[in-house]
This record gives C-alpha cells, structure tokens and sequence, in this order.
C-alpha cells in the first residue's frame, strides 16, 4: 500500500520554506496532496486559488517532483482526508516557537474531530526558517526583490503581480 500524506496552506506565494517541505516529503511518502486552501482568514491575499496551485505545479516540475499533486481545499481539512481514505498524514511545518502553540491546537482539534488522522510536524531547514509568504508578500508590495526567499519559477508571478498594482 503507498503511504500518501497532505501538506495543506494557503501558499500565497508558495515559498523556498514551503519547496523545502514538499521535498522532504516526497522522499519520505510515495505521494504527496499538495492541499491549497480556496480561501485564506489571512488579510492582503496576492494570488487567486488557481493562480497559486499553478505556481506549485511549476515549482514541483521544475524541482523533479513526480509524486507531487495539487489540488484545492475548498472544506476543513480533516473532511478533506476523511473523503480521500488514502490520505492518513497531514504534514506540517513549524519553522519557529511561536507556530508550536498554533499548529498544536489545530493537529489536537482535528484529531479530536478525525482520530484516524495523524499529524506529522517537520522543521524547515535552517536556512528558510524565518521566511513566510506574509514577508514575501510585504516585500512585494513595496517593490522589493523577493528571489531569495521563492522558487525561480514564482518570481514572474509576482513581477506580474507588482506591474498590475504599480499607481
């Protein structure tokens, strides 16, 4: 039987931290749901859904990762895993202290809701430890070069992004 986990998020933009994680994970399990959340609570989205699943896919190719999915989430995750029976783990990253007491009420929540899912927390490496899509994001909307911080292949997203919101 593959071993199949889920790495749910809003990636908006996916980032060097998020690359890092879906790497990783493709070495560990056969496959792997890149799961994009349809809608996001965070404020000053930049990119649509099908924008950033696209973003992904490009990213994913471009790095060789064959086992590798995108799809929408469009529901709370665990009813997105309950209606695919083969995705038993859910991937999450803690890149600092203060994604612990977050990311260990939602993993306790859903297995409260979801006992038969797991929970797997990775840490970024090091080097892509502080780097959020929310900097990622401020530092677009002010023109700033943002390539040290994304995958190649997201830099003309938000080149693209930054001439459309240019006064």
């Amino acid at each position: 039987m593959k071993k199949t986990a889920v790495y749910p998020g809003t990636f908006d933009p996916v980032t060097l931290g998020h690359l890092d994680l879906i790497a990783r994970s493709a070495r560990i399990f056969d496959q792997v749901v890149v799961a994009v959340a349809a809608t996001s609570s965070k404020s000053g989205a930049m990119f649509d859904l099908e924008t950033r699943s696209e973003m992904i896919r490009k990213v994913c190719a471009a790095n060789g990762l064959n086992n590798v999915s995108v799809e929408p989430l469009d529901c709370l995750l665990v009813d997105f895993c309950r209606r695919r029976p083969e995705l038993p783990v859910v991937v999450r990253g803690l890149r600092v202290y203060s994604d612990f007491e977050y990311e260990f009420q939602m993993a306790l929540t859903n297995r409260k809701l979801a006992p038969e899912i797991e929970t797997l927390f990775m840490m970024p490496q090091e080097e892509h430890s502080y780097v959020t899509a929310s900097l990622v994001r401020e530092l677009s909307r002010y023109s700033h070069d943002a390539s040290q911080f994304v995958p190649p292949e997201v830099l003309p997203y938000i080149h693209k992004w930054i001439e459309s919101h240019r006064s």
